[in-house]
């Protein structure tokens, strides 16, 4: 009995030091992310075919896509520089409101034009994400990012795995147009729920200059200068990895913004079977999130990227003629990739960047990136519908070589981490 109580102390103080990250904005982070995710992921699986429902067709997707990373892109770098300028706090608690308020936008909308118009007010609100990821990197614990940022995916994963699930049970029971209405009204009331939790979280950043909405507009060509200028104070492996990092965004958006009216027309997946892959996906990265993040703190970080690189070309392959049951699985490998690929990307931008320019790297990383997925969606949208249907998924397989080129050649993480 004794040993018993001895083993049971000993596994919760092991729990405590292993977890001991949990705490402050990373908790509420987390927290908050669990709120979001609980109805983040309904509208994804019906949402090609909501917009095919208000009128839409396969080229209306890809503006779609276009009008999101191209507003998302226009926010990085004012959001950027703002962050580490005027802090992060702010802007992170602020526009998470305005992105609960935007959800009743998608709700009502008679057309597809409306579905357009709030994805660009929904990037707008945005702004915010480089504030998000340099306070959630600020809060990253020295010895413990791979495990830290590997948790995150963890958790999304987790959180996210009943919304598809309730997306079908909806769709089942309302119909597409209706059912859709309805989940985009439980994510505004998540997404509420997650700005009222983020007005708690501390500002990392010391000595802030007082914010004025009026510097949205005023500060932005000072923000580009100072987004570029930043490039001067990282190792120059950070530019390889921000080559790496937008090459993957492209690669992702490219097949993201066709998927499912691909895996319905061309494979012959039944459109009310799509949201079942999306559970295994989920599953996927709740059962490997933990270990692959393990994995990354205790081995090289250009490890998890080859493995990553390699599960993502097989998923590539598996999809573009499967079947319902391949396509389950190359949507669990999906879910590896990214977790090798985003997780050890976002312990190398820790490693390799000081916290008062993490604001600026992100800024700058996330506007490129976003212009190279708008890109993505709207090549992977016409070479769909003007080549051939398969296109999307063999560019893929041709960019893989210029990123395994820079993971073998041009990153070099530092002695220390």
């Amino acid at each position: 009995m004794e040993k018993k109580r001895v083993n049971r102390l000993g596994l919760i103080e092991t729990l405590k030091r292993e977890f001991s990250f949990f705490t402050g904005n990373y908790r509420i982070l987390v927290i908050s992310w669990m709120i979001m995710d609980l109805a983040g992921e309904m509208p994804t699986p019906n949402f090609q075919f909501y917009v095919e429902a208000l009128g839409g067709t396969a080229a209306t997707l890809g503006l779609i896509g276009l009008a999101r990373w191209l507003g998302l892109a226009f926010v990085s770098f004012p959001g950027g520089y703002l962050a580490d300028k005027y802090g992060r706090r702010w802007l992170v608690s602020t526009m998470t409101f305005g992105m609960a308020a935007i959800q009743i936008l998608f709700a009502l909308a008679p057309s597809w034009h409306f579905l357009l118009l709030g994805t660009i007010m929904s990037s707008f609100c945005l702004i915010y994400q480089p504030a998000l990821f340099a306070m959630f990197q600020d809060s990253l614990p020295k010895e413990q990012k791979g495990t830290a940022s590997a948790i995150v995916e963890l958790i999304h994963s987790t959180f996210n795995t009943p919304g598809p699930l309730i997306a079908g049970l909806l769709l089942y029971q309302f119909g597409l147009v209706t059912s859709m209405k309805i989940i985009y009204l439980i994510v505004g009331l998540c997404i509420f729920a997650a700005a009222v939790l983020r007005l708690k979280l501390n500002e990392t950043m010391d000595n802030v200059e007082e914010m004025r909405f009026r510097y949205f507009l005023s500060s932005y060509p000072k923000a580009i200068k100072e987004n570029f200028k930043v490039w001067k104070a990282v190792p120059r492996s950070m530019f390889w990895l921000f080559v790496a990092q937008t090459i993957f965004w492209f690669e992702v958006s490219h097949i993201e913004v066709i998927n499912a009216i691909y895996a319905r027309d061309v494979l012959g997946i039944l459109e009310n079977q799509w949201w079942l892959v999306f559970i295994p996906l989920s599953l996927t990265m709740i059962v490997f999130s933990y270990p692959i993040g393990k994995f990354i703190d205790r081995t090289k970080r250009k490890t998890p990227l080859l493995l990553g690189l390699a599960t993502w070309c097989l998923m590539n392959i598996l999809f573009v003629n499967g079947d319902l049951t391949t396509v389950i699985f190359s949507m669990c490998l999906l879910g590896i990739s990214i977790l090798l690929i985003l997780s050890t990307t976002q312990a190398l931008i820790s490693d390799l960047v000081p916290p008062e320019s993490r604001g600026k790297i992100n800024g700058f990383t996330n506007f490129v990136g976003y212009i190279m997925s708008a890109l993505g969606a709207f090549l992977g949208s016409f070479f769909y519908t003007t080549l051939f249907p398969q296109m999307p998924f063999y560019v893929n397989l041709i960019l893989a070589i210029p990123l395994l080129i820079i993971f073998i050649f041009f990153i070099t993480e530092p002695k220390k981490r």
